[in-house]
């Protein structure tokens, strides 16, 4: 079963820093209009808190705007709708992604809602796109990243580019939320994209 084109994009988010890229994608795809499963970790809460100084589901709500096609899932749920393959889908993200969720689901292991969720996306055949934020990478993250991409899985590490010039963290940041916008294929006007040697409109 493939992406079910205009429903829901699953949304995990976990303990990994990279906060500003979370509440970024989540307020693009709130303005796009495209409906969200949106599933936040403990430890993902406590990130919200520490580097982007939003206490709670409350606090991230204020700051991302309509919230109308947002439903809210506990990430200690298992049984939830995300859970399951029957559950329409355009497929999922998880941004940012700890390494030790990315490894959980390497192994298949889905100790939680996140988990599971992803573990549907892989079987299901859609796009599961990771967003670790670590440095150096140790041998374990790259086989753990090697078999999820083998899975059918795109790693896409939050690595903005410069190319474009940035002015600020938020260019950066909306540089990272593009493109995994274009993945999750959801039409969207974030950030400038590369033009050479094209004419003149």
């Amino acid at each position: 079963m493939s992406a079910s084109p205009g429903a829901p994009v699953v949304f995990g988010i976990t303990g990994a820093s990279g906060a500003p890229y979370a509440v970024r994608l989540l307020r693009a795809l709130n303005d796009s209009g495209t409906p969200v499963r949106l599933i936040v970790s403990g430890y993902g809460l406590r990130l919200l808190k520490e580097e982007s100084g939003i206490d709670g589901v409350d606090g991230l709500r204020a700051a991302t705007g309509d919230w109308s096609r947002v439903e809210l899932y506990d990430s200690l749920d298992r049984g939830a709708t995300p859970a399951s393959g029957s559950a329409p889908s355009a497929g999922m993200v998880i941004c940012p992604c700890s390494m030790g969720t990315l490894a959980s689901i390497a192994a298949g292991t889905s100790r939680n809602l996140v988990e599971r969720a992803a573990d549907v996306a892989l079987k299901e055949r859609r796009p599961l796109i990771l967003v670790p934020r670590e440095t150096p990478l140790s041998l374990l993250h790259l086989e753990n990243m090697t078999r999820l991409t083998r899975a059918g899985a795109t790693v896409m590490p939050a690595a903005p580019g410069f190319y474009h010039r940035p002015r600020s963290i938020d260019d950066l940041v909306d540089f990272v939320v593009a493109r995994i916008l274009d993945h999750l294929r959801v039409a969207h006007d974030v950030g400038n994209r590369w033009k050479s040697g094209e004419r003149p409109a």
